[in-house]
């Protein structure tokens, strides 16, 4: 499914999925965008950020309340900023216009991948329970001393992948590939913003941190001690 106002982008996606054997739908501002996704139920989203009424962020916070597909986001801007917010909305991955048609196509065949094998994946225990943090990862809730904190769906995910392997020690490379696949092609240093975020949220003092610990040189890892 692709979200964009543009014709030119339209033509340019829809030959890209359909000779890759894809079915193709779109809508061309954000009003029908979440009628149209539950009535056709999307395997990937394209996803432009600039559009009429609904821009493509909140139509992204949108539609991960109601479910994990894949979201490519589009946009001109292609600033740290600008992706920061995409990533933390939900978003899967980001591309730049212009893009090259061959990497939207890699793109969205890296992602349709990683969907179809995500059953193969280690589950989470329903809830992990660590001092005074509380996961419980079938209602993606998180408390603090019986106090609900806020965290975007990749926060979660994040915190979730390193609470149930406590102990463990990942570098930044493992973990942005846990979140986003092997073949998404963006800056590592996107984990170092999500852990000081969720750092931020979760411990009494973010600088010195008792659950996400900082394992200089390598990564990080998961302290349930």
């Amino acid at each position: 499914m692709l979200v964009d106002d543009e014709d030119s982008i339209r033509k340019v996606v829809e030959q890209i999925i359909k000779k890759d054997g894809y079915n193709f739908c779109y809508a061309d501002n954000g009003e029908e965008v979440l009628e149209m996704f539950r009535q056709e139920k999307p395997h990937l989203i394209v996803l432009d950020v600039m559009l009429p009424g609904i821009d493509g962020f909140e139509l992204c916070r949108r539609i991960r309340q109601e479910s994990s597909v894949p979201i490519i986001m589009l946009s001109a801007k292609g600033d740290i900023v600008d992706k920061s917010v995409g990533f933390n909305m939900g978003a899967d991955d980001y591309i730049p216009k212009p893009f090259s048609p061959i990497e939207l196509s890699l793109r969205i065949k890296a992602l349709i991948r990683r969907t179809e094998t995500q059953d193969k994946v280690k589950k989470f225990p329903e809830i992990i329970k660590i001092r005074e943090l509380e996961i419980n990862c079938l209602r993606h809730e998180v408390k603090v001393r019986g106090e609900k904190i806020e965290l975007t769906p990749k926060e979660f995910e994040l915190l979730s992948f390193l609470a149930n392997n406590p102990g463990q020690v990942f570098t930044r490379q493992q973990l942005f590939n846990t979140l986003w696949g092997e073949d998404c092609f963006q800056d590592t240093g996107t984990i170092t913003v999500f852990i000081r975020k969720i750092r931020e949220k979760i411990e009494l003092n973010s600088a010195k941190p008792e659950y996400i610990l900082t394992v200089w040189g390598v990564g990080y890892k998961f302290c349930n001690e």
